[in-house]
């Protein structure tokens, strides 16, 4: 069975499905997150329309994360294929955290080199929309796209 997470945001409410069976670790350590409540109040920092929405940072830089750093998990049978995709974050190889992104299309570059560890299965106009947010440097939003509250839901 794979783990349902419910991301509510300040523009809608998203959930999705992680791969449980196909990155072990990385929806492991996800999951430990949301139970503590780490993603409650981070913004997604980054946006960029028709690519990806990226958060998961506490400090809303785009340098911070949880203090560790888990290792990379690849599996041949998921990729980058389209909308919708949830992946790890990273500064290289083995350097994944706590920041995540969603893409916005398929992303064949980021196969190999950024865990897939589940897809949005409700609400994916609400990740369009976030996509399609106003931004300025760095890709940053102009107005904080909020998520207020990340939980388990099975």
């Amino acid at each position: 069975m794979h783990t349902k997470i419910k991301v509510e945001t300040n523009k809608g409410t998203f959930v999705i499905e992680l791969f449980d069976d196909k990155a072990p670790i990385t929806a492991g350590n996800f999951k430990k997150l949301v139970g503590e409540g780490f993603y409650d109040g981070v913004i997604f920092h980054r946006v960029i329309d028709g690519f990806m929405i990226q958060g998961g940072d506490p400090t809303g830089t785009g340098m911070g994360g949880p203090g560790y750093k888990i290792q990379d998990e690849f599996d041949s049978s998921i990729k980058h294929t389209g909308p919708g995709i949830l992946s790890m974050a990273n500064s290289g190889p083995n350097t994944g955290g706590s920041q995540f992104f969603i893409t916005l299309a398929a992303t064949p570059w980021l196969d190999g080199k950024h865990t897939i560890f589940g897809k949005v299965v409700e609400g994916m106009d609400i990740v369009e929309a976030i996509g399609h947010t106003k931004t300025g440097a760095q890709d940053r939003p102009v107005e904080n796209v909020v998520m207020e509250k990340v939980t388990i839901l099975q």
